[in-house]
């Protein structure tokens, strides 16, 4: 049985929220996720420090904040590291409980835990400067709801069942770590938060390097895939997010999507790029996995990837980032039966970006 102390108690159950983006406007992210991917916004509030958007489908919960005022940590954020995530919150029984427990597994405390509307957080450091915000909601109560916030006129009154583009969660954050964090932002996951490592993996491409650990949530509801450089090969793509970042973030979001040819397409029509694959990928891919679902003319015409494991497979795709930094993109997703991340998976995103950075002479994806 489980002891009262143990932080798996008090996070049994856990979801992801809801993840907050600090934005220096937001009609212009609004845009990209609702004009692009398809996820209407639904709700707004207006304080003297801040301007938000609360946008919403299926399962994805997304805030857009603008700071107003120089003394809010949005503006500190924007400042070092331009628009990007700034909250991962998540979804507890008991906000309390879950704060005491991560203070007492090692985590530094942000705010204490307040109710309002019938609402109560807390929030706690994550990585980097990117917090967690611990969100305990009444019984029965809307899972899009947050203190503040009212209806836009003329938005659903509640997020659709899915994107208008098909997308329906979030599968996983990929976040890149400076050199040396992995093993102690690893150790504070699960230390303070429960998580425990579900797959290890040393990714080596050409010259470059790095090392990987992905972590997951006891509720298997969250999951981390946490990317640090190895500086004793040459800098790739992780040094490059690093400095162009000002930092450890959030590198990518992947959406599962129930058709990922459906939605790529859908998200491409809507002036959304995605990175390229070498034809050859393609040729080889016969020969390498025998699919599931599609056909080989179907993925190669869409760029899509896929990767195989013991429970099944996963088709993935990366956007090209629009980040002024291009550090931040996203992924769709698409899983039939596939529960880890295979080699195939990561070193796919290594290469692809790796084949962007060289064709275009960008800093990232």
């Amino acid at each position: 049985m489980t002891s009262p102390a143990s932080p798996a108690d008090a996070f049994e159950g856990m979801t992801l929220d809801h993840i907050r983006f600090f934005v220096e406007d937001t009609a212009v992210q609004q845009e990209i996720f609702a004009g692009r991917y398809g996820i209407p916004a639904l709700t707004a509030a207006e304080t003297d420090e801040t301007s938000s958007i609360a946008l919403g489908a299926g399962d994805i919960r997304l805030v857009l904040t603008r700071p107003l005022v120089e003394d809010h940590p949005g503006t500190a954020h924007l400042d070092r590291h331009g628009h990007g995530v700034g909250d991962i919150a998540l979804r507890v029984r008991d906000a309390r409980a879950a704060h005491e427990r991560a203070v007492r597994g090692g985590a530094r405390s942000v705010s204490p835990p307040v109710e309002r509307d019938g609402i109560v957080t807390a929030a706690v450091m994550g990585f980097g400067d990117v917090i967690h915000t611990l969100v305990q909601r009444p019984e029965g109560a809307d899972p899009g709801a947050l203190p503040g916030f009212t209806p836009i006129p003329g938005a659903p009154e509640r997020a659709p069942a899915a994107s208008e583009t098909g997308l329906l969660a979030v599968d996983h954050f990929a976040v890149c770590l400076e050199a040396g964090g992995l093993e102690e932002t690893v150790r504070f996951y699960e230390e303070a938060l429960g998580f425990s490592v579900i797959f290890t993996e040393r990714i080596v491409v050409g010259e470059q390097a790095m090392d990987s650990k992905v972590v997951q949530s006891a509720s298997g509801a969250l999951t981390l895939t946490l990317l640090e450089p190895d500086l004793s090969r040459r800098p790739g793509q992780i040094d490059a997010f690093l400095k162009n970042h000002g930092g450890p973030g959030v590198q990518h979001i992947a959406f599962t999507a129930a058709s990922v040819t459906e939605s790529v397409a859908a998200v491409r029509d809507r002036g959304q790029e995605f990175l390229t694959t070498p034809a050859s990928y393609y040729r080889l891919l016969e020969g390498r996995i025998e699919l599931a679902r599609y056909t080989v003319p179907q993925l190669q015409e869409l760029n899509v990837l896929v990767d195989e494991d013991h429970d099944g497979q996963l088709f993935q795709i990366f956007s090209r980032s629009t980040h002024p930094r291009a550090t931040l993109f996203f992924e769709i997703i698409e899983r039939l039966g596939a529960r880890t991340f295979g080699s195939g998976n990561i070193k796919a995103l290594y290469e692809a970006v790796e084949a962007q950075r060289a064709k275009d002479g960008s800093a990232g994806a």
